[in-house]
């Protein structure tokens, strides 16, 4: 049998370990400058706790906002807990590591996006190339017309050979 280096397996613990160092940084130091995370992770993870009524309410995916208020911000070798605002209630959360399927900075249009091995290369590209441009439109919102700047995109096709 032929030993193959998996390739995909490597890339997502770098990428999650990269997650994992900037929590650690923001737990430490706060967030700089006009940074903020969208961090979308599944709901049903079996090591990923939340509330009832939030499980309820965002079954299967949910999308956090670490931007202007959070507390207790914890970070161990699986995952994070924060306990983020949610109308005028504090609510603790707990999310593993590998339940993480985004995890975007939109302030310097950095997004990671996890994907299962069934997913092929261009499905890839045109989700991340989506996921940037929901960001995007989402962050216009926010900003004066004069502030919005395109994504740049990077097309995967330059780095096959």
């Amino acid at each position: 049998m032929t030993r193959e280096i998996d390739y995909g397996n490597l890339m997502h613990t770098a990428m999650r370990s990269l997650i994992k160092t900037v929590l650690q940084d923001v737990a430490d130091n706060g967030l700089p400058g006009n940074h903020h995370f969208f961090i979308t992770f599944d709901t049903n993870h079996p090591d990923a706790q939340l509330a009832d009524w939030l499980s309820d309410r965002y079954p299967g995916e949910m999308t956090i906002v670490v931007q202007h208020w959070f507390d207790n911000l914890v970070i161990d070798d699986d995952g994070f807990a924060i306990t983020l605002n949610f109308g005028d209630n504090p609510e603790p959360l707990y999310v593993p590591l590998d339940a993480i399927a985004t995890f975007v900075d939109p302030s310097v249009e950095f997004g990671l996006r996890f994907e299962s091995a069934e997913h092929d290369d261009e499905e890839l590209e045109d989700s991340i190339v989506t996921e940037l441009e929901d960001i995007a439109s989402r962050e216009s919102e926010s900003k004066p017309a004069t502030e919005k700047k395109d994504a740049d995109v990077v097309s995967l096709d330059s780095f096959r050979k």
